[in-house]
């Protein structure tokens, strides 16, 4: 097989996802962010599919796929609603830590629930005053005998109130990267709480709030892996996470432009479809080329990815940077091809413009993304 090539088993997978989203979250989707209603019940729907645990290994429940399965999965889902399809994203991404960093007690306690998601998991990075500068978090976490006392806050976390099972970075130890270590927080812990539902541009089907610990006490048995291994935990999945929010990006953008296309050839200006002049079918034309190109580079990074690449890393922040960006100038071309039609809420593109304008902040920020690829060239050239 090659990347440009998609197997009978891929096209399956990717029917299956895009029919589950026509049929379960499209509908729904302009309520849902008018509501801003987290529809649990249909994610739920979703994990029955095996879309909750999609590159879990199978021996908890999980899919066993691919990360190139997985970007065919949320491009489909995100054509129904990008902010859904981003959830179960970052559902999967908190998921394989623990398949990935967990020992075997620890997978088969919460793994099996997280894949059929009876539990939902959110994953804990950014603070108040760290956001691209990670590695400088505060939220801290002392060792108490057979406990560790968290005290601390997040920020902007995904799916926060709603979750069962939080998947944290705290500091065990000195200043930097080092001394970072990963925590898996159940809901019901006591001295967790959270912030209001954050009112937020886009992204209004799942709740936003902050994750706040006071003396929060977590068994030292829910820490992934040893001490300090933390934020290469944290970035490890955040390799992963961005190919699934860049995926996520192009299907909302090629929603976008499913859309232009249908009302383009109905609407008529000086006498003619606005399909028929030639200025707006080279618009088209070039945001179709556009998508093309960023869901080429998101398949080869998903496949580097998968393969274990050296180069694996920088792919991702690349795929994510340009994947991000063409999303966003897609929905946003559909938008003005559509006039003030567009603008209004009724016809779709105002909200895939709103949901997607986030994915470029998110996952780490494009800025960061141009950080690690210049990062890794200068380093391959010395």
């Amino acid at each position: 097989m090659t990347i440009f090539t998609l197997t009978d088993d891929q096209l399956a997978v990717r029917d299956m996802a895009r029919d589950f989203a026509a049929e379960r979250i499209a509908p729904h989707a302009l309520q849902w962010d008018q509501d801003k209603y987290f529809p649990v019940e249909v994610i739920r729907q979703a994990a029955a599919l095996g879309m909750a645990g999609i590159y879990i290994r199978d021996d908890v429940g999980g899919s066993a796929m691919t990360r190139f399965d997985a970007a065919l999965i949320f491009e489909a889902l995100a054509q129904g609603c990008p902010t859904v399809s981003a959830f179960i994203s970052i559902h999967n991404m908190a998921s394989w830590m623990i398949d990935a960093y967990g020992n075997a007690e620890q997978r088969n306690k919460w793994l099996p629930k997280l894949c059929s998601m009876e539990l939902i998991a959110s994953y804990c990075l950014t603070e108040p005053g760290s956001g691209s500068d990670a590695a400088a978090l505060r939220t801290r976490a002392v060792r108490d005998g057979d406990h560790y006392v968290l005290n601390g806050q997040k920020q902007f976390i995904s799916g926060a109130s709603a979750a069962g099972l939080y998947v944290v970075m705290v500091r065990t130890g000195g200043e930097g990267a080092g001394g970072i270590s990963t925590l898996v927080v159940e809901g019901d812990t006591p001295g967790l709480s959270f912030g209001a539902n954050e009112r937020k541009m886009g992204w209004n089907a799942q709740p936003t709030c902050a994750v706040m610990f006071d003396n929060a006490r977590v068994p030292a048995a829910n820490r992934l892996g040893e001490e300090g291994i933390g934020f290469k935990i944290a970035m490890a999945g955040l390799d992963g996470g961005r190919i699934n929010i860049a995926a996520c990006s192009l299907g909302g953008a090629q929603s976008a432009l499913d859309k232009s296309l249908s009302y383009m050839k109905q609407r008529k200006a000086f006498g003619k479809r606005l399909d028929e002049f030639q200025a707006l079918q080279f618009r088209l034309a070039d945001m179709a080329t556009e998508l093309e190109a960023a869901r080429t580079l998101v398949w080869r990074a998903a496949a580097a990815l998968d393969r274990k690449d050296h180069d694996a890393t920088m792919l991702c922040a690349m795929a994510k940077r340009f994947g991000t960006d063409v999303g966003f100038e897609v929905a946003n071309q559909a938008l003005q091809l559509h006039g003030g039609y567009g603008y209004l809420s009724e016809y779709g593109i105002e909200k895939i413009v709103r949901d997607l304008r986030v994915h470029q902040i998110l996952e780490g920020t494009n800025e960061i993304m141009r950080l690690i690829v210049a990062r890794k060239l200068i380093e391959a050239a010395r």
